[in-house]
């Protein structure tokens, strides 16, 4: 048997709003605008209600295999070889996401507040507390989480009210304007980045959490609440920069924190953003490599994955340097190849796993 580590389900739903959150509060203003110029708020909205669908998905799941991981899953239900391949193939999703997350951290920090640090630098400052955090085990970075959300809000409304003045009403006119399609594909990149890759949280869910009835609706909530923020960014993102800003910067959140200016006294205190982004983006990555461990030594069948954790970052920092040759590749990679990813692992995955599940339990009772 598996060493098991037990969160408490409030924990659980502190680091599923983190992982909603992550590298969305940066990026998906932009995609989002892309697509459906004003009208971005409108697919926030119609991504929350379809991220609930795929939660209530993978709760069916785990609450199916109360005591197991997506990857001892795989293998109860399609079998030794079989589950282990498929298992591989969301070890790749995990481990390459953590590769790519380390390179975000590190293309920001260089891009926006630090332009003469090597890349590098950043990249392997980023990867050793990953893997500190990963080695210290789930309870540990799971009660920090607790801590760092309530500095993530903190952050957030004083954002929210520093903005206020910069807000035009105009912005948004004229609403709904935009068409199906690309409404409907703005809405799949936001429910693919911050929930579709939430497949990495059934490693944790439910076989981690103390209450896994409760703990279900604590993934449902979590979803909700870092929706709301996604929500909340875009529309300010629209209405203090606009859709033609919001579309063409790389990071319109954090422009949106330049814009601060109370009374000519306070301004430039991006930071604010820098630093909300900097804790969602750390939970996000860590959870992924976590994943990324913790599925690879259950797919060996060895029971402790902490000696893996040094060897693993270690290729994961040195992948991430290599990962997008440039920002472009990576942006083009992101909205094409790594959707297609993603859904593949996160959605079609699972369902295919639990309707082999629900068949085989039918026909043993038959």
């Amino acid at each position: 048997m598996f060493k098991c580590e037990k969160i408490s389900v409030r924990q659980f739903r502190v680091l599923v709003i983190l992982f909603n959150i992550g590298t969305s509060i940066l990026i998906v203003p932009s995609a989002l605008a892309t697509e459906a110029k004003q009208d971005a708020w409108i697919a926030a909205v119609l991504g929350v209600g379809f991220s609930l669908l795929i939660i209530l998905l993978y709760n069916k799941l785990g609450l199916m295999f109360p005591k197991m991981t997506i990857v001892q899953m795989n293998e109860e239900v399609l079998g030794k070889w079989l589950g282990k391949s498929i298992s591989l193939l969301f070890f790749s999703l995990a481990f390459l996401y953590s590769s790519a997350l380390l390179f975000y951290t590190g293309n920001f920090f260089i891009v926006e507040i630090m332009p003469e640090t090597p890349l590098e630098a950043t990249v392997i400052l980023m990867g050793a507390i990953m893997v500190m955090a990963v080695r210290q085990g789930l309870e540990t970075f799971a009660r920090s989480a607790e801590l760092f959300i309530l500095l993530f809000f903190f952050f957030l409304i004083c954002l929210v009210l520093s903005v206020i003045p910069e807000i035009k009403i105009e912005n948004l006119q004229p609403m709904f304007e935009v068409k199906i399609k690309p409404l409907l594909h703005g809405t799949l990149f936001l429910v693919v980045t911050s929930t579709i890759n939430a497949v990495v949280l059934l490693m944790i869910f439910p076989a981690d959490v103390n209450q896994p009835e409760k703990a279900q609706k604590s993934f449902l909530i979590g979803t909700v609440i870092g929706g709301l923020v996604m929500i909340i960014i875009t529309l300010l993102s629209l209405l203090v920069l606009g859709p033609y800003f919001s579309e063409n910067l790389v990071y319109p959140g954090y422009e949106l924190a330049k814009r601060i200016n109370i009374g000519n006294f306070i301004t430039r205190i991006e930071a604010i953003m820098a630093g909300m982004w900097m804790i969602t983006i750390y939970f996000k990555l860590v959870v992924y490599f976590y994943a990324s461990v913790l599925g690879f030594t259950q797919i060996l069948n060895i029971k402790e994955f902490r000696p893996f954790t040094l060897p693993l970052g270690m290729i994961a920092i040195v992948l991430s340097l290599v990962v997008y040759p440039n920002v472009a590749y990576m942006q083009e990679w992101d909205l094409k190849t790594g959707m297609a990813y993603s859904l593949t692992v996160g959605l079609f995955l699972p369902l295919l796993l639990l309707a082999v599940a629900v068949c085989r339990r039918r026909i043993e009772k038959g």
